[in-house]
């Protein structure tokens, strides 16, 4: 993406958020249209795929704080006016004409200008290239970061798993290795920048360096292109890894593996996987932090006489006292057997107990319950009684 891209595309309409909007609210919107769009959802729809890539494009722009505050700076800088466009097409600053192509070059350079940040372009109007006189060099582009979603088990969440995944994605090309050569053959030092990557371009008073339009920015050329990748280093395939998931990992939660996403172009570094977790939830378990819960049932007479209580673990079973006399809702605690964190320490099993009262009895347990009615105490209810003799 080149910078000039920044200017013309507003990220912000692409995935249908406000500039104020917080990283949570990007997030939520790149998902959702995502999921609208995703090829595997809208297949032979080139206009799905077109937003889907927009989309992409623009979510990994806005998700990084520091590409996010310099794309703001630049639509900031040339929509307030500091750069205007001509008749010609072209612009002027301080009076002086230039053309906005020539300072991005046109020839797909990524978001650096050049390789250099977006406040050294102005360094460089004064010095004839980057701050300190030279052009620095800028190497293969780094590849795009890629996202995917995995549904976990709720017990190999808190447990841990390892499972593969499949992803259709660019990969490295195998034939030429990535650097986008024939085999036998080598990507050359370009000889217009002299592997720089970038030149540096007169403007009457000014100077501006740009993006080497032989070689695109990355500092070679290939000669003799690989047949496989036509000389971009990358093709698309299926490509089967092993993830780890560690124990405790969370619903919602995003796991990057560092260089797994799309290869960079000709050899280029490549981006990242970002790997977003859903949790499926148990038929017995929830989860709080780091501590599993569990609704027990209990009946009355368990209740008020006290038992012991078999109760499952996601790794066996342990026996809970209930005391004598346990209202409806106390809550037990199992230590230890919950979710163990990365210091080995583990959370705990909380349960909840839930007094069951039955709905039919027979004649002798009704009988049996009228009799203890007789002899338990009543409910200590003076206080209620006392406002009912007020307000009646």
């Amino acid at each position: 993406m080149s910078s000039k891209d920044w200017i013309e595309k507003d990220f912000y309409a692409v995935l249908g958020v406000d500039k104020a909007a917080s990283a949570d609210d990007i997030k939520k919107a790149y998902r959702k249209v995502a999921r609208e769009s995703h090829p595997d959802h809208n297949p032979g729809d080139p206009k799905a795929e077109e937003r889907f890539k927009a989309a992409s494009e623009a979510y990994n722009v806005l998700s990084d704080t520091g590409r996010r505050r310099e794309y703001d700076e630049m639509r900031s800088l040339f929509g307030s006016g500091a750069f205007r466009r001509n008749a010609r097409g072209g612009g002027q600053a301080g009076g002086t004409p230039f053309d906005v192509s020539d300072m991005f070059g046109g020839g797909g350079g990524d978001r650096r200008f050049g390789g250099t940040g977006f406040q050294d372009l102005f360094s460089s109007i004064f010095t004839g290239g980057q701050a300190g006189g030279q052009a620095a060099p800028r190497g293969p582009a780094r590849g795009r970061d890629v996202e995917t979603e995995v549904a976990l088990d709720f017990s190999d969440a808190v447990r841990g798993v390892t499972l593969p995944l499949t992803l259709r994605a660019p990969g490295v090309c195998e034939t030429c290795h990535g650097n986008g050569a024939k085999p036998g053959t080598q990507p050359q030092t370009c000889p217009v920048c002299h592997g720089a990557g970038v030149t540096t371009r007169n403007q009457g008073s000014f100077s501006f360096s740009e993006p080497c339009r032989n070689c695109q920015g990355v500092g070679t050329v290939v000669e003799e292109k690989c047949p496989e990748c036509h000389g971009s280093g990358g093709v698309t395939k299926t490509r089967t890894m092993n993830v780890r998931f560690p124990a405790g990992v969370a619903d919602g939660q995003r796991i990057r593996l560092a260089g797994r996403g799309e290869p960079g172009e000709r050899g280029g570094p490549a981006g990242d996987l970002f790997v977003h977790v859903k949790v499926r939830p148990d038929e017995l378990f929830g989860r709080t932090g780091d501590d599993l819960t569990l609704t027990v049932p209990v009946t009355f007479a368990e209740a008020v006489l006290g038992t012991d209580l078999r109760v499952p673990t996601l790794d066996g079973a342990v026996t809970l006292r209930v005391p004598p006399g346990t209202p409806s809702g106390r809550v037990l605690r199992a230590r230890g057997k919950g979710v163990v964190r990365r210091d080995g320490q583990a959370g705990d099993l909380l349960v909840t107990l839930d007094v069951v009262v039955p709905a039919r009895l027979s004649d002798e347990a009704r009988t049996a319950l009228e009799a203890f009615a007789e002899q338990s105490p009543p409910a200590a209810r003076e206080h209620l009684d006392a406002r009912v003799r007020r307000v009646g």
